[in-house]
């Protein structure tokens, strides 16, 4: 089976309208940016986007705010983002907020096959809302019901062309667990190598989970926030 094609256009191919889709990243750390520009060009709208924030104005998820092509996001940070907390606050945007933990296990839950887990994170908040509460040793409990998606967005630093990923420090975040939880997974890479030229040992996405992979075309490693001190001699 050939994983590996030519660019971020042809790799979403088939994504439609009201699609479920999963986006790593974390703020501007690991962002599959070459498929999100895809997306804006492809211009499919009525989406449910699962990530934790929505990048920042003019990159990455932000684009896709910008167009309307969103329509829920199901995410733990609005922060960092003027039309995203304008789009909500005004009703424009339906969002789920969820704390980041909750968010982390509901998507690792979805790739493993748990419907649903118990977690204290939001009991007694607004969280709690709408939600099963139980009690297991005198601790209050909210029952999370598993997220899953009909497409996964990853970037990864290095893989190979069976789809075996490599993240780099931080930029794993949300990826890998993300890869695992949706029907069709699709990987940007910085690195496409052979087949046998990653180490086995640091391979974090193992290729079952990838369904196509190409070598991406961004390269930027942005700053979200930057802070200049003075040098010390004045």
């Amino acid at each position: 089976m050939n994983k590996v094609l030519s660019n971020a256009d042809e790799a979403i191919r088939d994504l439609h309208d009201g699609a479920t889709l999963m986006v790593g990243g974390f703020g501007m750390c690991g962002v599959p940016a070459d498929l999100i520009e895809a997306l804006k060009r492809k211009g499919a709208k009525g989406l449910t986007v699962i990530s934790n924030n929505a990048g920042a104005d003019g990159f990455g998820l932000g684009l896709l705010l910008e167009t309307g092509q969103i329509k829920k996001m199901i995410s733990s940070y609005v922060g960092e983002n003027r039309l995203f907390e304008t789009l909500v606050l005004s009703g424009g945007l339906d969002l789920e907020l969820n704390p980041q933990g909750t968010l982390a296990e509901r998507i690792r839950a979805g790739g493993a096959g748990i419907p649903a887990f118990y977690t204290p994170a939001g009991v007694g908040t607004v969280v709690a809302d709408g939600k099963e509460l139980r009690e297991f040793k005198k601790k209050k409990y909210l029952l999370e019901e598993a997220l899953t998606a009909d497409f996964a967005f990853v970037k990864a630093w290095k893989g190979d062309r069976a789809g075996n990923l490599v993240y780099r420090k931080t930029a794993r975040n949300f990826n890998p667990m993300m890869a695992t939880a949706a029907a069709v997974t699709i990987a940007e890479v910085e690195e496409l190598v052979e087949p046998g030229q990653l180490d086995p040992d640091v391979v974090i996405t193992p290729g079952i989970y990838v369904k196509r992979i190409f070598q991406c075309t961004s390269y930027a490693k942005r700053i979200e926030r930057r802070t200049v001190r003075r040098s010390s001699g004045g």
